[in-house]
């Protein structure tokens, strides 16, 4: 437990050591040349290029009246957007100055830096909707993320910004972060209550905020303290992980909110010359390996929870994990990603180009994950029928509960991916608005079950809660096959008139290609009654007498039925507000002939 951490120890140790700084000054050029020459001309061009253009941009304002956007219409882009693309000039233009040492972005970064400091809040309006009360002092994901990024600027170029700017920057991050830290213990994110458990924001509040503190905190005391505090905080952020690493925000929140404990441990670990060591907790390393465990193939992962399709990962945070825990899968992942949004941020774009961070050159090799892939306490099963074909059939499905992290209701969901192409998807996330996280929440099609492939009893939707959940009757996977079966009655409302609701989900090994089984059998309590299985998916489908074609670009999946027993139909959900963009989802309904009191539907999805 980080917990054993206490103040006093943590003074100590603070008190013992005399570490040198973990980046080079940009005063330092023999350093930086170095980091020059390692990252490449290419790299580096491209640095200054998109340094020079920022040197070119007009700072973006931001006005009261975007900021009430979120308050009035419920919109958060408008403000959101001017206000990262503030962050990204600062970020631009520090590392084009860093590599190239001539001055001539300093002004112009000094000017941003400036209208962060001037800002009234470095909250988002989504997080406090109110105009700021300078009284009372909020702290959140943006104001966290602002404090450590303006700490490790002034590492960096406080030498060479007017003076006063560095004093500046820490007497803001003190009145708006140290202090009301310090001061109230009622910050929501900071520990699991009765009423609600943490989640990533607790690892990046204490990781923006307390290590903001390892770099400009004088009095130790104080710093230990913080420290302390944080310690016990990120107990319960380990605490969301299950014994196997798995998190059941999916990969997105994984990257963002491990990734702020991996920096925050790291510079623990640093100031205290290595004698506080976060990154040694058991869980850690099994966390570590979530994403290699969640591969559907190069570049995709299963995104269930709030995650878009596309996911990546931050290739300077994998690469951390696999140099510190010896874990070279993790080596070869990182090689594989591309440019990450969380790169404009000073933090981690800093972690990018530095040697401790950096990716090696030359990986040995692909990484290759396993044929079966199992959560026990989530139910999150992953099944592979050839892991070294890249092309292959891979399933993913899902029990858990309808009150996870970040929860959309899809208790039972699975994914098919095929010829590098995600045929049965989960649809992703929404555009984040004021109602997306409010009461209306799973009236949003992506979290309610109708975005699901799951099953819909009597034309029921599962209910929000962590009481609506699967339960695991039968788990297996050996050379010819892996599945599950789940029990979901318990996922849908009593007017679903369900005695039972069991799925039964399968990769099959067999030659060719292998392929998918799914069974839906249900039971009615009082009556007979209608369950419709449900597959969604953005490709073009053809029903025909016996099978349903799923077409992708580079494939296509045959989902064949009994037609004596169900009758198959598509239904387009129109222009689904997602974080992507708008498209539309069409849901491939097979539904039973007639009424039931008792059923089974069997469906054999195969590539063809």
């Amino acid at each position: 437990m980080l917990s054993r951490y206490n103040a006093f120890d943590i003074e100590a140790a603070l008190r013992a050591a005399a570490p040198e700084p973990p980046f080079p000054p940009a005063a330092d050029r023999a350093a930086w040349a170095a980091v020059r020459q390692a990252i490449g001309a290419h790299k580096a061009a491209d640095i200054i290029a998109a340094a020079e253009r920022a040197a070119a941009t007009p700072i973006p304002d931001l006005p009261a009246t975007l900021w009430l956007e979120f308050q009035r219409a419920g919109r958060r882009e408008g403000f959101e957007k001017p206000r990262s693309t503030r962050r990204a000039m600062m970020t631009q233009l520090a590392l084009a100055e860093c590599l190239e040492g001539q001055g001539r972005f300093l002004d112009p970064l000094l000017d941003v830096v400036w209208a962060i400091l001037e800002e009234s809040s470095w909250s988002l309006p989504a997080h406090q909707p109110e105009l700021t009360d300078m009284a009372r002092h909020h702290i959140d994901l943006g104001v966290a993320g602002t404090a450590i990024d303006l700490a490790e600027l002034d590492l960096l170029l406080g030498a060479q910004l007017d003076p006063l700017v560095g004093r500046r920057i820490r007497w803001e991050i003190d009145q708006r972060c140290f202090t009301p830290y310090l001061l109230r213990h009622d910050w929501w994110w900071l520990y699991n209550t009765e009423l609600r458990k943490v989640n990533n924001w607790t690892a990046v509040c204490n990781a923006g905020v307390v290590g903001a503190a390892l770099y400009l905190e004088t009095d130790l005391s104080r710093l230990a303290e913080m420290i302390a505090r944080a310690a016990r905080s990120m107990d319960d952020f380990l605490s969301t992980f299950d014994a196997d690493g798995g998190s059941s925000e999916g990969p997105g929140y994984w990257s963002y909110g491990f990734g702020n404990y991996c920096v925050f441990a790291e510079q623990v670990e640093w100031r205290t010359a290595g004698r506080i060591r976060f990154m040694d907790e058991p869980v850690v390393r099994a966390a570590a390996q979530f994403p290699l465990r969640t591969l559907l193939g190069p570049g995709i992962s299963a995104n269930f929870s709030d995650c878009d399709r596309n996911i990546s990962f931050i290739p300077a945070h994998l690469t951390y994990l696999a140099r510190r825990l010896d874990l070279p899968d993790l080596m070869k992942l990182a090689r594989t990603q591309p440019d990450h949004r969380r790169q404009d941020d000073l933090h981690w774009a800093i972690r990018g180009i530095c040697e401790a961070w950096r990716p090696d050159p030359e990986p040995a090799g692909a990484f290759i994950p396993a044929r079966h892939d199992w959560f026990p306490e989530m139910m999150w099963l992953f099944a592979r029928y050839d892991p070294a074909d890249p092309d292959a059939l891979v399933l993913a499905a899902k029990g858990g509960h309808n009150q996870e992290m970040h929860n959309q209701n899809d208790v039972g969901n699975f994914i098919v991916h095929v010829n590098g192409e995600t045929l049965i998807p989960d649809v992703g996330r929404g555009r984040y608005t004021r109602a997306y996280f409010g009461p209306e929440r799973y009236t949003f099609f992506v979290n309610s079950s109708r975005g699901h492939s799951v099953p819909r009893p009597n034309g029921q939707e599962q209910s929000p809660g962590e009481q609506h959940a699967a339960a695991l009757l039968a788990h297996h996977a050996d050379a010819a096959s892996d599945g599950m079966t789940l029990e979901l009655k318990a996922a849908y409302p009593p007017e679903a008139d369900l005695a039972t609701l069991k799925r039964t989900i399968a990769l099959h090994r067999d030659a060719p290609r292998g392929w998918v089984e799914v069974v839906d059998t249900v039971g009615f309590a009082t009556q007979p009654g209608q369950c419709e299985s449900v597959i969604t998916t953005f490709a073009p489908v053809e029903i025909g007498p016996s099978a349903a074609i799923i077409r992708g670009e580079k494939g296509s999946l045959a989902v064949t039925f009994d037609p004596e027993v169900v009758t198959a139909r598509v239904e387009v959900e129109k222009d689904v507000d997602l974080a992507l963009g708008a498209a539309d989802v069409n849901c491939l309904i097979f539904a039973y002939k007639e009424p039931v009191r008792e059923g089974t539907i069997r469906l054999k999805i195969e590539p063809r």
